[in-house]
């Protein structure tokens, strides 16, 4: 199927075809089993997602026949196994999750992606519909008419706060963006066993929760085809994130990712969180955090609101020998059922009618809080932007040195304009290798 699926139109085309020839032949022809006996493998970050849809691992293989082998670690450790499998051309992986808007462009240009537009308009189960699918993710995905991944779900940071704390302390949360600092100050002193506020330190990973401050504030990455970090937008918004962590944040910050921010803040042991919206079961999880928390975007600032909205895509690797088996796992994964059952265990889901499903619904009006999170998640969907870190090839490498200009205003070595100018000088030589 790989050779001749490649000549099929692009995804602006294929949103064209007559509505039902997809789903009639697919009824006609789709069997489940049409790959029994065979093995595949799942790359996996050790994420909700995946952590979730595993639990149905039996069920995949039950349903299809097809031995599923998944090889997962930790995110940083995931991407690490993904380059060395990659480079080497390898088919040791079949599937892996990818997020579109990082590794999207430079995985694209590198050829690694299998180009999964033609399967689902040509092997889809005929309750598949892929249509359903919010049509800002399908496009956030596909890259030069090439879909990279399908959706899974949809997903930023937002601002987990404790009300209970904040009652005792007789405060309110922050309004503004330059009001979570007064509000940090006020928990220091009146809970100072708690960590006022916590973020994403890691130099790889701050990007995520640093572009929501960037945006907010009114800045940009690149203006003209520069770097814009040391514009006045970018200087503060570097100021006010590593003052925030230096002066508010629990120590060892640097080394902080979502996995040390949901243990944190699940233990009870912080009172702002800004975290992925994504680890909102993780953070439920035991029951203690759910009658004590609200949840809240980030506050505007002088530039607005702006969150950070992404989501997480299921990709096959243009290297495996199996891509067909391989997508029947994609398509069960992502399928409307599938998506319904991960919505009651707290991942959004990237379609809207699993949103508005009357179970899903229900699932919402059982705690405030998860009303909190979807509301929450409404305004990412409607105000969300998906840059994060440059919009360049080398988006990843381009993650670093923001993360690294911050952490250095963070820790004391560099002044803001110290660090925003060596971050330019780096990401122009970035950009200029485009």
């Amino acid at each position: 199927m790989r050779s001749s699926l490649k000549t099929l139109p692009t995804l602006a085309a294929a949103l064209l075809l007559p509505a039902a020839w997809g789903a009639v032949a697919a009824a006609q022809e789709f069997d489940w089993k049409a790959h029994e006996g065979e093995t595949i493998t799942f790359l996996a970050n050790n994420n909700p997602w995946a952590t979730t849809v595993l639990k149905y691992k039996d069920e995949f293989e039950a349903l299809t026949g097809i031995t599923l082998r998944v090889d997962s670690y930790q995110e940083q450790q995931m991407r690490q196994r993904l380059l060395t499998v990659m480079n080497a051309r390898s088919d040791e992986v079949d599937i892996f999750m990818t997020l579109p808007s990082r590794e999207g462009m430079q995985f694209a240009a590198a050829g690694w992606y299998e180009d999964l537009l033609p399967y689902t308009t040509e092997n889809a189960a005929p309750e598949y519909d892929f249509k359903g699918f919010s049509p800002a993710l399908v496009e956030a995905a596909t890259f030069d008419g090439a879909l990279t991944g399908v959706p899974l779900n949809i997903e930023g940071p937002l601002l987990y706060y404790r009300t209970d704390v904040f009652e005792k302390c007789g405060l309110n949360p922050p309004e503004s963006l330059a009001g979570i600092s007064e509000v940090a100050a006020e928990l220091k002193k009146c809970a100072p066993d708690m960590t006022a506020f916590a973020s994403r330190g890691l130099a790889p990973a701050l990007p995520y929760t640093f572009s929501n401050f960037l945006h907010n504030m009114g800045g940009s990455y690149m203006a003209d085809g520069k770097s814009n970090l040391c514009s006045e937008e970018g200087k503060k918004a570097i100021s006010l994130y590593a003052s925030l962590l230096k002066d508010y944040g629990p120590p060892g910050v640097v080394n902080y990712s979502f996995y040390q921010l949901t243990s944190l803040y699940r233990e009870g042991r912080s009172a702002m969180s800004f975290q992925s919206s994504n680890e909102f079961p993780a953070v439920m999880e035991g029951g203690a955090r759910l009658e004590d928390t609200a949840i809240v975007p980030l506050p505007a600032g002088e530039g607005g609101s702006h969150p950070t909205t992404i989501g997480w895509a299921l990709a096959v690797s243009q290297f495996s020998s199996n891509p067909e088996a391989a997508w029947y796992f994609v398509q069960w994964a992502s399928s409307p059922e599938m998506q319904a059952k991960l919505a009651l265990e707290g991942i959004a889901p990237p379609r809207n009618a699993v949103a508005s499903d009357p179970d899903y619904q229900a699932w919402l009006e059982e705690q405030p809080v998860r009303q909190h999170w979807q509301e929450a998640l409404e305004h990412l969907a409607d105000k969300g932007t998906s840059e994060v870190g440059y919009p360049i090839v080398q988006n990843p490498e381009s993650r670093e040195y923001i993360g690294q200009a911050v952490n250095a205003v963070l820790l004391g070595t560099s002044t803001v304009d110290e660090a925003c100018a060596a971050a330019d000088e780096q990401l122009n030589a970035l950009i200029a290798r485009e």
